[in-house]
């Protein structure tokens, strides 16, 4: 067998398990966003920030991929939210059977949640590929990276219904073009939201808080409607 073959087969093993996923989340009424970016660009400080904010409105949890320590996944627990740590043990991304292993080893504890969020392995290549059964994909580009990576990475950029920009308080002290970043994001996803956020700072945060709170209250709303469609 070719290893185009075993790529394909791998990938179709893995679509059917993100299908169960998402008609899992569907029933649940549960929001799911894949976080992907490269190492250090603020994805677990962008967690901790959102989870100290919505806590107290939304049941969030977290899946938090990684290849070794659970460093992330304790850094959001002690931010208030429940939150397991998948270790890949040398694997570049996360897939859909790694997401159901640890959904059903948890159980109670991060069930029926409204929003679930998965931090992907540091990696702009290898997550773009692998569907986890979430809601959308989100971009994150820390202004310390330099502005040419969504021409150097298309597919994620291209694939991600939002782009995060991170770190913005750094701004001031780097060469970081934003204007040039959304015409590139803008070329790959026309459709596609772009944010300016320091978690640190908090400046922008509100935007990406509202971003989630309203998602969450569309698909709810798509999914009461679509139920109500169906004959008794």
């Amino acid at each position: 067998m070719t290893e185009v073959n075993v790529r394909e087969k791998v990938l179709a093993a893995n679509a059917s398990a993100a299908r169960g996923l998402r008609a899992s989340f569907r029933d649940s009424g549960t929001l799911v966003v894949n976080l992907i970016s490269s190492p250090g660009s603020g994805k677990t400080t962008l967690l901790e920030a959102t989870a100290r904010e919505l806590r107290t409105r939304l049941r969030l949890g977290g899946l938090d991929g990684d290849i070794a320590t659970d460093r992330d996944a304790q850094r959001l627990r002690d931010a208030g939210i429940p939150a397991r740590q998948i270790l890949t043990g040398g694997a570049c991304h996360l897939d859909a059977r790694q997401i159901e292993a640890a959904l059903a080893e948890e159980g109670e504890r991060l069930a029926g949640l409204d929003v679930l969020l998965i931090e992907n392995v540091g990696n702009l290549i290898c997550p773009t590929s692998y569907d986890l059964g979430e809601d959308f994909k989100v971009a994150l580009l820390s202004v310390t990276e330099g502005d040419d990576k969504p021409f150097k990475y298309p597919a994620i950029f291209a694939r991600a219904a939002v782009t995060v920009l991170t770190k913005a308080d750094l701004l001031p002290h780097v060469d970081f073009d934003l204007d040039a970043v959304a015409s590139q994001i803008a070329a790959l996803n026309p459709s596609a939201r772009v944010l300016v956020v320091s978690a640190r700072t908090g400046e922008g945060m509100d935007a990406w808080y509202a971003l989630l709170e309203e998602s969450l209250a569309e698909k709810r709303t798509a999914v009461a409607v679509a139920a109500a469609a169906v004959p008794a």
